[in-house]
């Protein structure tokens, strides 16, 4: 009878597992193919468009490039300034990842949801604002007459304003649950703060920092909008140069050479990115956050806390100040009156019309993220998944590392026959603004479905559950908020997305960040004063989205 029951048993669990192998299966079927029909085969189609001779691959293609001295000045110049926007990077944000872990002050929300607006904010509205700061005209030109854009240091500054919570929040919120017990014990053991910092503290918060220094990376590897604005002539990376050669060259060969660069680049990245991620979900104990943050003590912190002030101040407030105030430089409104006007130039629709295109691309593009991404998230969800499942979970990531250039211009030549003739409908905007939202879906969903206890979907399932049911009474009542934060970020990055969409929007339809490239590349003070209240009006859509997502935030570790 014991026998009996262990073999019934067995048989259950053994049905129980092949259910949920299917259910994981048919979660991922339409993830995989939206990714397969809307990613790869837009990239594949470009790249394939660019190596193909008379229907034969020329392989060689890639030597011949690569033996060019412009294409490898632009790679050296690529990965020069990745390397050094991410080593500014993290010496200016680190303090702030101290002071937002450890001190507890008047106003630290607020300014918590301050230095995150950069990250939400559109790559083109970032290259406006230091434009308005240290370019032509510009707050610092005015005052002592010096220029730094088409330099380097403009790129750079504006890839440190750009990522600067991305390090404090990703290292701070691991800091803000480490022990300070441990580095105090060690302190009593007569070790200096110093030495106690570099031997308990340093060494647990290494995997933060990495993971933060390669998603810094990552992002300035593949700049395009701060690069185009800020960089001019002298200056482009792999993913300005794609542009270059697919829109005004019309050099498909070299496009797909550096394409495939590129991509090769990004994906050594991302699997360098998830090992530091397991190492750091695995080998810490972690406390509550909000039982280590105190007032600062002594002088030492006052004057730390107001170095992080003073560097907000500076790097963050005040590119944004000055882009306010140049978009108020005409009497009367002059500036945001005139986005009411076409001039049939640059425009066949009033600039303003772009504010509505916008809103309903993004609405439409969160729409499709949330559900792909929340798809992707369930079947993501257990931890005994396979290669072939994690290895899914880095493909996800593929959009944010892509040229999104490649993506756009993939669109044009890959949906351009039945069944997939897409190049005249106004759906093609929000799949390739969809593509990068997924990601950010998946990251948001991810952590809250694994925090699930197991047990209670097994319960469900033995009670005759469905798996839809299973997540419609279980898994959804726990993760509705984070789903609503999900939703946020992708309509957040899916507003500002640019080097798809420059490709694919239609004149008569245009996007905010493509009105305003289109406006800062006319010349006149008219067109720069628009760009700037189109600017602002960018900048503050998402400032108030990501208000709502400050108090929808599901845990107080403050990651992303």
């Amino acid at each position: 009878m014991d026998l009996a029951r262990t073999e019934v048993g067995k048989a259950g669990r053994r049905a129980r597992n092949l259910r949920g192998s299917v259910a994981r299966l048919a979660l991922m079927a339409g993830p995989v193919a939206f990714f397969a029909v809307f990613f790869a085969y837009p990239v594949a189609a470009i790249v394939a468009r660019g190596l193909e001779v008379d229907g034969v691959w020329r392989f060689g293609r890639i030597g011949d490039v690569l033996a060019q001295s412009d294409v490898r000045h632009v790679l050296w110049f690529t990965t020069w300034q990745a390397l050094a926007s991410t080593a500014l990077t993290l010496l200016v944000a680190l303090p702030g990842a101290y002071v937002f872990a450890r001190f507890d002050f008047p106003g630290k929300q607020v300014l918590r949801a301050v230095v995150t607006v950069p990250f939400v904010l559109p790559t083109v509205v970032v290259g406006t604002a230091f434009l308005a700061l240290v370019g032509r005209g510009g707050l610092l030109d005015e005052l002592w007459g010096v220029r730094l854009d088409t330099t380097v240091w403009a790129i750079l500054l504006a890839h440190v304003f750009f990522n600067y919570a991305v390090v404090v929040r990703t290292v701070g919120g691991l800091w803000a649950q480490l022990d300070p017990r441990q580095e105090e014990a060690a302190r009593m053991l007569g070790a200096s703060r110093a030495r106690a910092w570099r031997q308990v503290t340093l060494p647990a918060l290494a995997p933060a920092v990495a993971a933060a220094a390669l998603m810094v990376f990552l992002f300035t590897f593949t700049s395009f909008g701060v690069v185009q604005i800020l960089g001019g002539p002298a200056f482009s990376t792999l993913e300005v140069e794609i542009y270059r050669q697919t829109s005004q060259v019309f050099d498909l060969s070299t496009a797909a050479v550096l394409t495939l660069i590129q991509f090769a680049a990004v994906v050594a990245v991302l699997a360098v990115h998830a090992w530091t991620v397991r190492r750091r979900e695995s080998a810490l104990r972690l406390v509550d956050a909000a039982t280590t943050a105190r007032r600062p003590r002594g002088a030492g912190q006052w004057a730390l806390l107001a170095w992080v002030l003073a560097t907000v101040a500076l790097l963050v407030v005040l590119p944004l100040a000055v882009l306010v105030q140049r978009s108020l430089g005409a009497p009367g409104f002059g500036y945001y009156r005139a986005l009411t006007e076409a001039d049939g130039g640059a425009f066949l629709v009033p600039p303003i019309e772009a504010i509505g295109n916008s809103l309903q691309y993004a609405l439409a593009a969160t729409a499709i993220a949330v559900v792909i991404g929340a798809l992707a998230a369930a079947a993501l969800t257990r931890r005994d998944a396979g290669r072939f499942v994690r290895g899914f979970d880095a493909l996800l990531m593929l959009p944010l590392g892509v040229s999104a250039v490649t993506v756009g211009f993939g669109f044009l030549i890959a949906l351009d026959e039945p069944p997939l003739d897409l190049r005249a409908s106004w759906i093609l905007v929000p799949l390739a603004q969809a593509l990068v939202g997924v990601p950010f879906v998946v990251r948001t969903m991810l952590p809250v479905l694994r925090a699930v206890d197991g047990r209670l979907r097994e319960a469900a399932a033995v009670l005759g559950a469905s798996p839809w049911r299973v997540w419609r009474e279980v898994d959804l009542p726990m993760v509705r908020r984070a789903l609503l934060v999900a939703a946020g970020f992708a309509f957040a990055v899916s507003l500002g997305e640019f080097g798809a969409t420059v490709f694919i929007a239609r004149p008569d339809n245009p996007t905010l960040p493509v009105a305003v490239a289109r406006l800062l590349g006319r010349p006149g003070d008219m067109n720069y004063g628009q760009a700037m209240a189109l600017s602002t009006i960018l900048m503050l859509v998402c400032a108030v989205a990501l208000v709502v997502l400050e108090r929808l935030r599901t845990d107080r570790s403050g990651e992303f």
